[in-house]
């Protein structure tokens, strides 16, 4: 398991790296959700994710033979940017896999910031891939099966616990459960009262559904939110997620989008839907825990053009 220590040595380690993202309340969700909201602005780290965090305290950590060697990581579009140009800011080689289906502009970051970009039919042939290439002797910077990967997500929840003392439940967007694993670990010993509460999209329910099953099971992925579709969560994230997390909510991706458009004209940020879906999941968590709820949400990332917005509310019908 991950503990405090292991993500107060990571802030330290990372910390001149990475930005130390503003903890803001939002006056304007707050009216729409009917209870106090405070934002934590993920979407302005570098690299527009929280995906940085944990690259960095990886590739921080290899060694000289690891970092002559390169380095190789799988991603649905937020994990392979931060890789790419970490790896490039700390003069490590880099190879990126990435389903086809990736963001175009996902794709073309991790090229321009300097990593050979591999391109699959998808996600479960994307994992395949970086395996056979780890096991060529590229060192994995897995997005969320890595202990130190985990740490560097949980400095999210570190800077949760000292800037919103005040927050009764936090909701956290749920891929492979990197970022939430570490931020319950934070949470738990920083501010033992706070509940965590994970949110997934249909078709890509791999958390919730390990819950049911009681392990990490293969899912069949078709929400059009990549940034949240790994094939599986890992035992790892699982173990934390199962001890720590309150509850794992699954939302459609037409209220993602919605959330979206909702976190632009309320909040005033632009999100891309793997932030997005934590709206509908908040307004579930208000109503589940009633009177007293303060609600914090980590907007874990920005990394989404304009068009992609309006052809996803045009898809389904929102104004």
């Amino acid at each position: 398991m991950i503990d405090i220590s292991d993500i107060e040595a990571a802030a330290g380690r990372i910390a001149p790296h990475v930005v130390r993202t503003p903890t803001v309340p939002s006056p304007g969700l707050g009216a729409l959700l009917g209870v106090p909201v405070t934002t934590k602005l993920e979407l302005l780290q570098r690299t527009g994710s929280f995906k940085v965090r944990g690259a960095t305290a990886k590739l921080l950590s290899l060694s000289e033979a690891e970092r002559a060697a390169g380095v190789v990581a799988v991603s649905g579009g937020n994990h392979g940017i931060a890789v790419a140009v970490m790896a490039g800011a700390l003069d490590v080689k880099a190879t990126v896999v990435m389903p086809r289906t990736a963001p175009a502009r996902s794709i073309a970051l991790a090229g321009d910031a300097g990593a050979s970009v591999r391109l699959t039919d998808g996600m479960d042939s994307a994992f395949e891939l970086v395996t056979r290439l780890r096991d060529e002797g590229l060192t994995l910077v897995h997005p969320f099966d890595d202990p130190l990967v985990i740490a560097g997500q949980g400095t999210v929840g570190l800077e949760l616990a000292e800037d919103a003392a005040e927050l009764t439940d936090v909701v956290v967007s749920v891929g492979g459960g990197g970022l939430i694993a570490g931020v319950a670990a934070a949470l738990r010993a920083r501010r033992p009262g706070v509940r965590v509460w994970g949110v997934e999209t249909e078709g890509a329910e791999t958390m919730s559904e390990a819950l049911k099953a009681g392990g990490p099971v293969p899912v069949p992925l078709s929400s059009l939110v990549t940034t949240l579709s790994p094939p599986s969560v890992s035992q790892l994230t699982y173990d934390l997620v199962s001890a720590l997390v309150e509850d794992v909510l699954v939302v459609p991706d037409r209220e993602a989008v919605q959330g979206c458009l909702d976190l632009a004209e309320h909040a005033k940020v632009w999100a891309e839907p793997a932030a997005g879906c934590l709206l509908p999941a908040a307004r579930q968590v208000a109503a589940r825990v009633g009177d007293g709820a303060r609600i914090g949400l980590v907007v874990c990332g920005g990394n989404t053009t304009p068009r992609e917005l309006i052809g996803w509310a045009d898809r389904f019908g929102l104004g």
